[in-house]
């Protein structure tokens, strides 16, 4: 099939368009602003809507009213605006409205820097927001991901009446690859007989609401959320496995970070060193059983990432008791050479030197 060159942002945002979203609020902000450039040509050509909101706070607002209209909606910025969304963010899990949220990550705290970083792990897999709820957390590794798991995130989002956040970064977002555009799953068709769409005479009023004055039945909402939880984990949990059957050290990383371990992964294996890499497709639900059944007796785990150390939590809680757990990371927008990952393999393979002291990294 024929492949187009796009970035990764703008394979983001058409895929948005061929799952069938018809709504897009948000603000500019960098390494996402394409996005948003590319919907606000996009949508007016199929008949959907796009609003350049006055903040992020309102812009998430905005898509509650979408997505509980029935539309499928779509939001995104980068790091300090996702930040800002998070009260509507809850809001939105709460509501159990579908919808999806993209964050092309930047470094931090604060406003950070604009250079891409994976220091939002934290905040899109245990909740930024307020309260015991969820959401979906997509890491694509390329521009084609970028484009596929959107897709599947607006079906995701449908299936399971949940926020589907996709998490990437700014390397992501603004490289551009061939993306073949051709090979999509396409929309799934939901329906959608909660949505404010309307009685038309023909049923009484849907209400949408999160607000619960009586506690006993907040509690039994709530449990309503866990139970749905507890499925999407069962059924919605995906990693992908290279070279792990042998593996003495086994790198775990997502996103860009995954494209840098995979390429030490195939230099190590030639300097005789037998490695492997798990790929974390859903951030969460996060592949806990796979780390565990991939750890063989005497493998040593190497965490990889843009952050001061973040997954590695995950990853420690998911190896077998007494399994080493390693971690290397850049922060603020720095990024690992792939040299340098081999330098930390040959260290933990017991056949380098010790590590460089000008690399700005974490290992533990």
């Amino acid at each position: 099939m024929p492949a187009n060159l796009m970035k990764g942002n703008e394979a983001l945002a058409e895929g948005a368009v061929r799952a069938g979203c018809r709504f897009f609020a948000g603000y500019p902000i960098t390494p996402q602003s394409e996005i948003a450039h590319y919907l606000s040509k996009r949508l007016p050509e199929t008949g959907g809507v796009f609003i350049q909101a006055e903040s992020e706070t309102a812009a998430i607002n905005m898509i509650y009213g979408a997505a509980g209209a029935g539309a499928r909606a779509l939001t995104a910025s980068s790091s300090p605006g996702i930040s800002l969304k998070q009260e509507g963010i809850s809001y939105l899990a709460a509501a159990e409205l579908p919808c999806v949220i993209a964050n092309i990550a930047r470094g931090g705290p604060g406003l950070g820097g604009i250079q891409p970083a994976q220091s939002d792990y934290f905040q899109a897999t245990k909740g930024g927001g307020h309260g015991d709820y969820r959401l979906i957390v997509l890491a694509p590794a390329s521009a084609q991901e970028m484009f596929s798991l959107t897709v599947r995130a607006f079906n995701l989002a449908d299936r399971y009446r949940i926020p589907v956040l996709i998490l990437s970064d700014g390397i992501l977002g603004q490289m551009m690859e061939p993306v073949v555009l051709d090979n999509s799953p396409g929309p799934e068709t939901f329906a959608k007989n909660w949505a404010t769409t309307g009685m038309m005479g023909q049923r009484g009023p849907n209400s949408i609401y999160t607000l619960y004055l009586d506690p006993e039945q907040l509690e039994r909402h709530n449990i309503h959320l866990q139970a749905k939880y507890r499925l999407i984990v069962q059924s919605e949990t995906e990693a992908v496995m290279e070279q792990v059957q042998d593996a003495d050290v086994l790198l775990v990383a997502y996103g860009i970070a995954a494209r840098i371990a995979k390429a030490a992964v195939k230099q190590t294996r030639r300097l005789g060193i037998k490695t492997g890499l798990i790929r974390p497709i859903t951030l969460w639900p996060f592949p806990s059983q796979a780390i565990f059944g991939a750890a063989r007796a005497n493998t040593r785990l190497l965490v990889i990432e843009l952050s001061a150390g973040q997954m590695v939590e995950d990853v420690r809680l998911a190896a077998p008791a007494g399994t080493p757990v390693h971690f290397h990371g850049r922060t603020g927008g720095m990024v690992p050479s792939v040299d340098e990952i081999v330098t930390v393999i040959r260290k933990l393979a017991d056949i380098g030197d010790d590590i460089d002291e000008s690399f700005t990294a974490v290992v533990d």
